[in-house]
């Protein structure tokens, strides 16, 4: 089945190319406006896709970037995956696509991806109806309750996780710390702990991920066609979930606490005189989706936090004391402050998300002709606002392929513009504070139990940022 989807998608890609890139270069030839960006469009059918995700299988994945900066500028045109392009790795460019959403730009999404969300994803949403369910979701998890309960289920679920290392030869980091965030996240979304419910979403979830990136086709055996089943499961637990939680609420209805994000949004469904209350789907579906993380960016971020430091022995010594000296002053009683405090911890964070990318950029389409800068991007074209560029860049990071945590000491780098891991403007990650908290509890009680030894592996950037064999290390010290 592996082999006639490669096959089927290389026929679509040839079709769908081949009109992609004839009309819009017929479209690009009689385009009356001067400030179209340089650039190229490529070879007929396949358009720079082939150097594209070629480049991703480098040690240096923003090569196909960087060849056309040097020819074109930090904002040119390109044809990518079957859609003509503009490819942005400007900054300032960068933010004004990011901050102008709904007027200017909607999301650009494959066609797989707009399956599996449906028409209530916040990834696909605009207007009123997004900035409302993102400022609920960003405010539950700022709130001083939250973040004194989800410190001790990190720290719960971490310490359980590294107790079970000891039997793990080697051990996959990679799989072992989707364990701890995706367990983590589900009882912040739903309250659910250890049983049934969790063991069906673990499963149910690792087949729902796969669709994100594959081909859109739902014959039965695809793997689009098993992410769609996996979801539909999924959607069936999480409403009835729902639907139980609004009826014990309708008998509280005077004394509601939000004690999860399902919570928070059955609120804001049951608030009177809402111009436009969330539906039941909308906050089914959305959580659903909020899973992501738990299984996906931040366990990454934790695996290629491990490999920099097993790749450099001053960081892993500095980092290590800098942990060891919290452990001594503090009992087991820890709050969300005492991790964020650890500095060079969070230089470590920051460098690693800068380093590794994860989220190497976002894929708008604007809504009209738009003029920022000086470059033109066409109604109806795409602009691929690159982080992964800037993030790499040697005129705003000196020695960019470095790890070099001790740079974000200087603080200049520190900037809003040029560090994007999250994204920005209104579609900012609101869980992105959350993301640096479990990756701090991690390293804290990884660095003060263990001492490891990392085999060699590599970071590929296609499809996904992974490590090529899930990163195996062999602890030598287990301190009990």
């Amino acid at each position: 089945m592996e082999n006639f989807e490669l096959g089927l998608w290389v026929f679509l890609s040839i079709i769908i190319g081949c009109f992609s890139y004839f009309y819009f270069k017929n479209k690009t030839k009689n385009q009356i406006h001067n400030h179209l960006p340089k650039g190229n469009l490529g070879w007929p059918f396949l358009g720079e896709s082939l150097d594209f995700i070629a480049s991703a299988y480098t040690s240096q994945p923003v090569s196909f970037m960087d060849k056309r900066i040097s020819l074109y500028g930090k904002v040119f045109k390109s044809h990518i995956l079957g859609t003509p392009i503009i490819v942005s790795t400007d900054a300032e460019v960068n933010k004004v696509v990011l901050r102008n959403h709904g007027n200017l730009f909607i999301p650009a999404y494959p066609k797989s991806v707009r399956e599996l969300f449906g028409e209530f994803s916040i990834l696909q949403m605009n207007g009123i109806l997004q900035k409302k369910l993102h400022s609920l979701i960003a405010g539950f998890l700022r709130s001083p309750l939250l973040k004194s309960t989800i410190t001790k289920d990190i720290q719960n679920s971490v310490i359980y996780t590294l107790a079970s290392w000891k039997n793990i030869k080697p051990l996959l980091i990679q799989q072992e710390t989707k364990k701890i965030t995706f367990r983590v996240l589900v009882k912040a979304l739903m309250g659910i702990g250890p049983g049934d419910d969790l063991d069906f979403f673990e499963r149910e979830f690792e087949v729902f991920i796969k669709g994100l990136i594959c081909l859109p086709i739902k014959l039965p055996g695809t793997t689009l066609y098993k992410s769609l089943k996996a979801k539909e499961r999924m959607m069936k637990r999480v409403r009835k979930i729902v639907e139980e939680r609004k009826l014990a609420m309708e008998k509280n209805i005077d004394n509601i606490v939000a004690n999860d994000a399902i919570d928070v949004l059955l609120r804001d469904h049951m608030e009177e005189n809402q111009k436009q209350p969330l539906s039941l789907d909308l906050i089914t579906g959305n959580i659903i989706e909020m899973m992501i993380p738990g299984e996906e960016t931040v366990p990454t971020a934790m695996t290629l936090a491990v490999k920099f430091l097993s790749d450099c022995s001053v960081a892993l010594n500095q980092i290590t004391e800098e942990n060891m000296e919290l452990k001594r002053k503090k009992s087991d009683d820890y709050k969300w402050s005492d991790y964020m405090s650890l500095t060079f911890t969070q230089n470590v964070i920051n460098e690693t998300l800068r380093l590794a990318n994860i989220i190497n950029g976002v894929w708008r389409k604007a809504l009209k002709d738009v003029q920022i800068k000086g470059h033109l991007i066409p109604e109806g074209w795409c602009v691929l606002a690159s982080f992964t560029s800037i993030h790499m860049d040697n005129q705003v990071y000196e020695n960019p392929y470095q790890f070099d945590p001790w740079r974000w000491e200087k603080g200049s780098v520190n900037n809003n513009n040029n560090f994007t891991p999250f994204g920005g403007g209104q579609r900012l990650c609101p869980g992105l504070e959350l993301s640096k908290l479990e990756i701090s509890i991690f390293l804290h009680h990884l660095l003060t139990t263990y001492r490891w030894e990392a085999e060699k592996d590599e970071i590929v950037y296609f499809p996904t940022v992974k490590m090529r064999k899930k990163l195996p290390i062999t602890v030598t010290t287990f301190n009990t």
